[in-house]
């Protein structure tokens, strides 16, 4: 029942929001983060805005908020500087608490008393994909800002510290062929996907391998201690740049002994065996040279993962941190959950895009320029919130998402 799911997806942000403090909810540690606070209010103000705001005779809450909680649905007005968002110490994190509760209540009354009109219901279910989104920023973005916090307190004390055994790397080769990329255009097709999606066509991928799993640690640590990060032949120019400038040394989180990494429960002894996360496209394809290897198509990925279980940890699983495959399978491991692998496409439009229609136009293609795309989900994801057309895409520069590596190599 609609309904019942609203209810589940909005309960979910206050659960991850619980551990925080009023202090911890308003913290924004960089530009590209957003405070907790925030994050719960704007996902609020989305279904005001798109849901309940083109019903007949509706009056926004607080009209002045609209300004504060849009975030760059520039067709329906300005909105207040992203770099600045931490600094919205007003309204209060109980006012916003009680904006959720009004606005939550008010949905709720029109699912259980109108017949929507398939706008309102398409609106209604972006708004709840579009939610599941923030979930995971939620988390990311206050692992940043803990992490930023000279005691570096955990999110959680009592997340479940796990641990993997070795699995070996195996390739997994796939002959050229011809593959259904994409998604039927949503909402005329009733299954969901975003518009960045669509709409499915056909690309010869040529004949690749793909590695059994992503990337652990042990591996990526051998390339720093290789001297991977000082081994300018390896890099991108921009990327090189940007690791000179900011004096990378390994993966964000990572302590400097190669020992240690800052989880959401805190810092904990790095486990060899589960997948590398937090780190950038830029490290990402230096890793991949190093191995002589490459990074894979989104292509390559997508005609590979419909065959894959869903076998990776999600934020459902209660672990927020990524962990090894539980057993070897004998084929590809974890292409959904635990950390969002890069590859090696630019974000760009399908051919016969079409955005969504009105001002939700902007929500994934004004963005198709300087953006990498990253595929399969992690561990901060909801179960279910993923598919395999699912397309993730990031500043090739961004380390604060649970993000690692699939390598691929060519066949000859």
């Amino acid at each position: 029942m609609l309904a019942d799911h609203f209810a589940h997806v909005r309960q979910r942000s206050l659960a991850l929001a619980a551990p925080l403090s009023a202090e911890d909810a308003m913290v924004q540690s960089m530009a590209d983060a957003s405070p907790t606070k925030w994050h719960l209010a704007h996902t609020t103000w989305f279904f005001e805005r798109f849901v309940l705001g083109t019903q007949p005779g509706y009056q926004p809450l607080q009209p002045e908020w609209h300004f504060l909680f849009n975030s760059y649905y520039e067709t329906i007005g300005p909105a207040h500087a992203r770099p600045q968002r931490g600094l919205l110490s007003r309204p209060s994190l109980d006012q916003v608490g009680r904006y959720r509760a009004h606005i939550d209540e008010q949905v709720l009354n029109l699912l259980r008393r109108e017949v929507l009109d398939d706008e309102t219901l398409d609106h209604l279910q972006l708004g709840l994909q579009h939610e599941q989104q923030h979930q995971e920023l939620l988390l990311t973005d206050i692992k940043h800002a803990l992490w930023s916090n000279p005691l570096q307190p955990a999110y959680r004390e009592d997340l479940a510290v796990t641990t993997g055994s070795l699995q070996p790397l195996q390739w997994i080769e796939s002959p050229e062929r011809i593959a259904w990329i994409g998604a039927p255009a949503w909402p005329d097709n009733a299954a969901f996907a975003y518009d960045n999606e669509s709409p499915p066509h056909r690309v010869i991928v040529p004949a690749h391998a793909l590695a059994s799993r992503p990337v652990n640690n042990a591996e990526f640590a051998a390339f720093v201690a290789d001297g991977g990060y000082r081994q300018v032949q390896l890099w991108m120019s921009e990327g090189w740049t940007l690791n000179q400038a900011e004096g990378w040394q390994h993966p964000l989180y990572w302590d400097d002994a190669l020992e240690r990494e800052y989880t959401l429960g805190g810092w904990r002894a790095l486990d060899p065996n589960a997948p590398v996360c937090h780190i950038s496209y830029y490290e990402a394809d230096a890793y991949a040279r190093w191995a002589g290897a490459r990074l894979p198509t989104e292509f390559e990925w997508e005609a590979a993962a419909p065959e894959q279980a869903t076998d990776g940890h999600f934020a459902d699983d209660g672990r927020l941190h990524p962990s090894a495959a539980a057993s070897p399978d004998g084929g590809l491991q974890q292409m959904h959950g635990d950390v969002w692998e890069w590859t090696s496409s630019a974000y760009g439009p399908y051919p016969g895009f079409r955005t969504f229609p009105g001002s939700l136009g902007e929500y994934n293609g004004k963005f198709m320029s300087g953006q990498w795309i990253l595929r399969g989900g992690s561990c901060a994801t909801p179960r279910g919130h993923v598919r395999a057309s699912y397309r993730n895409f990031f500043n090739p520069s961004a380390r604060w998402q649970f993000a690692g590596v699939r390598l691929a190599r060519d066949l000859q």
